[in-house]
């Protein structure tokens, strides 16, 4: 009998030892910039090519009706790291701190000193944390600085502005400027031409900065592939200017473009604008397969969940054609504006024995609901979020309570309970309203205001009770806030 009693204890011993050395999951967080909801195949995509992010939809989930932070790149960032939404997320907005010169200061309005983010949560709790790509939350020097708020890696563009030219004179290695071999000679992001000149290579250089960034990246996978990692992958692509090799346009058809973009509408020019902005898209595609390889190559895929999404809608200017590439994807709507197609973004969640292959959620979710996630993913504390953890509906479908989803942007506001959307505007003639059943009208046509007026006004309320008053950012409904 003792013999058996220590047989059971041994057993018990083994089984407890094992389960305390599987590593805690990996996880990647790749974000797009601009890229439109209708942009990728397994978002209904006919003429861009993305394999790679078709395949994670194939093996994954598709969330159908997930929303950015914001309608613009640096306060969807925010929400995005900080799990607060533009009620009560510290950057509301763009805020640049410099203007679009060589020797202006980079950066934009910088996160405060100590704020917490998935990184310094992750961080904190024994992660190995790295940030690629495109900060826009504070400039060299400042306490926004990536390494300053969870990041023991980055690299890449830590301002907006310079982040606009593939091409740049430099990037940042943490907190060394590392200025770029052929790279030399600045030209500004925006330029115009009155006449197609002979050659565009005045609108290029020697060192392709995405080269350099996916390469940073899929080396800090090599590096920390034996201990648990957060990749925070924030591609430039396909924000403008419209800048890829030459090799890559080969790929799409020359009958696309009957004519060349002069630039005349911000950025820079091009010969082939529809086949470059769909080359871009393809080019995030193959950084997405180059970053899935990596985990493959270093045997921890299945042990790594991979989010793959965009910081905000599809952008209307400087050479973009929405309308050939349905950018859309039947929305309303654009970047810097909070209508559908302005924040619903096309969002892919992959991992392996945990989620069902082929499998799709309707529910509507949020930015600010990946910092409770993340840290359930790695079974960590979650501080202050207004988001709530996304795993029970992407690992089983289970339903996730009805709350509301709230946005404001500049001189606008929006605000989502159930299938209920409520959108306001401030204009010269006083608040424009708008109230919309997404279940009925996902293209935002009919305005229902007036014929549900008390649904209006209580979409009206809780939108008010959703946000605080910001110092920086200013609403047309802090008029109605005492606090």
């Amino acid at each position: 009998m003792l013999l058996l009693e220590l047989s059971i204890v041994a057993l018990l011993c083994q089984t407890d030892n094992a389960a305390k050395t599987t590593p805690p999951p990996n996880i990647v967080f790749i974000l797009a910039d601009d890229l439109g909801y209708g942009e990728v195949g397994c978002f209904g995509q006919e003429k861009i090519k993305t394999p790679h992010i078709d395949a994670l939809a194939k093996e994954g989930v598709r969330l159908t009706e997930h929303y950015s932070g914001s309608p613009v790149c640096a306060s969807s960032r925010c929400v995005l790291l900080t799990g607060l939404h533009t009620g009560h997320a510290e950057i509301r907005n763009n805020r640049e701190v410099g203007g679009w010169g060589p020797d202006e200061p980079e950066g934009q309005l910088s996160l405060s000193a100590n704020t917490n983010t998935i990184g310094s949560s992750l961080q904190k709790n024994g992660y190995a944390t790295g940030a690629f790509g495109k900060w826009g939350l504070g400039g060299p020097e400042s306490v926004g600085h990536p390494n300053k708020q969870g990041f023991d890696t980055f690299y890449g563009y830590l301002c907006q502005r310079v982040a606009h030219n593939y091409y740049p004179t430099h990037l940042w290695n943490n907190e060394t400027k590392e200025m770029l071999e052929g790279n030399e000679s600045w030209f500004a992001a925006h330029e115009k031409l009155d006449a197609e000149p002979e050659t565009y290579d005045r609108f290029a250089a020697k060192t392709y900065a995405p080269d350099l960034i996916l390469e940073e990246a899929v080396d800090f996978i090599d590096a920390h592939a034996k201990e648990p990692f957060f990749l925070y992958f924030a591609s430039t692509i396909p924000h403008l200017a419209l800048q890829i090799p030459d090799a890559e346009l080969a790929a799409y058809p020359e009958s696309w473009d009957t004519e060349p973009y002069l630039g005349d509408k911000g950025y820079l020019p091009h010969p082939r604008p529809r086949a470059a902005y769909a080359a871009m898209i393809t080019r995030f595609d193959a950084e997405v397969g180059a970053i899935v390889k990596a985990l493959k190559d270093n045997n921890v895929a299945d042990n790594t969940i991979i989010v793959v999404t965009s910081d905000n809608g599809p952008s209307w200017v400087g050479g973009v054609d929405m309308d050939f590439f349905g950018s859309k994807g039947g929305l309303h709507g654009r970047k810097a504006q909070l209508w559908e197609g302005g924040i619903r973004v096309p969002t892919v969640v992959w991992w392996p024995e945990h989620i069902q292959p082929n499998s799709e959620t309707q529910t509507p979710s949020a930015f600010w609901d990946w910092y409770p996630t993340l840290l359930a993913v790695a079974d960590q504390e979650v501080k202050e979020t207004d988001g709530i953890n996304l795993l029970p509906s992407l690992t089983d479908q289970s339903e996730i309570p009805e709350r509301g989803l709230y946005w404001e942007f500049g001189k606008s506001q929006a605000f989502r309970l159930g299938n209920w959307k409520l959108l306001q505007f401030n204009t010269k003639e006083g608040v424009d309203t708008h109230l919309y059943q997404l279940d009925k009208d996902k293209s935002e046509s009919v305005n229902v205001a007036d014929t549900f007026p008390e649904q209006t006004a209580l979409m009206k309320k809780l939108s008010i009770e959703a946000r605080t008053k910001s110092s920086e950012f200013q609403s047309f409904l802090d008029k109605y806030h005492t606090q």
